[in-house]
Formats: C-alpha cells, structure tokens, sequence
C-alpha cells in the first residue's frame, strides 16, 4: 500500500494507493494499513501545523497580522517504529545539510526505526531539482556509503536491500531483536 500526500504524478499500477493531505490522516492511513512486513516512511511531513484552522480568509485590515499558534504534528515514523503491531523493517529518512551521517545516525536512535537513508540536501548537493543522490543506508551495525546514483537507481537499490532483509533464513541484523 502507498500512502501518499499530495504529488502530481500518477498513481502506481497495480498498487492500492491512499491520498491524504495532513500528517494526521497521514499517521491513520498508516496505522490502518498495519500489519505489514515494512514500513518506509520518505514523506518530509511538516513537524508543525497550524493549532486552529481558520474557517474564513484572514484579510488584511491594516493591522498587524493575526498571532499564528503552531502545534506539533504526529511523528509518522517514530510512532510506527514504536507500535504494538509494528513492522518487521521500519525504514526511515534524513534530508540534512550538514553532518550528514552523524546527524542520521542520531535520528535513527531517536526514532527508534531499524534503517534511515540518509541524504545531503544542501544548495550544493544538488539534490533538490536534480536527477541524482549520493545517500548513506544508516543500520545498526553499520554504514553503508552509496556512490552518486539516480535517484530511481537509488530506489531499486534500497528496494534489493529490503528484500534481501527479508529472506527466509537471512542473518540480516537490521533489528537487534532479529539478530537474536
């Protein structure tokens, strides 16, 4: 299942596909979709939202704007990652613009998912608005340093990983609970 926020490309064939256009929805279209065997979680989902939704147009009226009181939206990843019927693989991302590594390796920890594919995103990266990424697959037990690849190479590429993963009698640590 692909849950997905607003995109404007087509869905995938053969591919039963959510759209949903706030965090929440996105978190209950997931949950919902639990069980499962992974989750990858690439969305880049806000952190805040508005607190209260207007339910008129703010207009100018030649005073200060209006106070805008934010509230945190639900993290998708670390809730899955933490959840009763959680994943076997839990697949994150991290979109930095410096260290990298060290930052995603943190964020792996903190979300508490088994794998982050972690990115440089930075003006000079080139990363948004261009055809190709150089990522880092982040796991417990190591580093894996991908060299510049399309992006939909990047893709496949993680997609092998995965399913390697999840062979029937892999030795695959990415869980330290699997690893036992």
């Amino acid at each position: 299942m692909l849950v997905t926020g607003p995109v404007a490309m087509a869905d995938p064939p053969g591919l039963e596909t959510v759209h949903v256009e706030r965090a929440r929805d996105m978190l209950a279209a997931c949950e919902a979709a639990l069980p499962a065997d992974v989750a990858v979680c690439a969305a880049a989902v806000s952190d805040w939202r508005a607190e209260r939704a207007a339910d008129r147009k703010l207009k100018k009226e030649g005073k200060a704007p209006p106070a805008l009181s934010l509230t945190e939206n639900p993290d998708i990843l670390a809730t899955l990652a933490r959840s009763a019927r959680r994943p076997a693989l839990v697949v994150g991302f991290a979109a930095e613009t410096e260290n990298v590594v060290a930052n995603a390796q943190a964020k792996r920890a903190k979300k508490g998912c088994d794998w982050i594919v972690a990115n440089d995103v930075s003006a000079a990266a080139g990363t948004f608005g261009g055809d190709a990424n150089r990522v880092h697959l982040i796991r417990e037990d190591g580093i894996e340093d991908w060299p510049k690849l399309a992006k939909q190479e990047v893709a496949h590429r993680l997609a092998e990983r995965i399913a390697q993963a999840l062979e029937p009698g892999t030795r695959e640590p990415f869980r330290a609970e699997a690893a036992e």
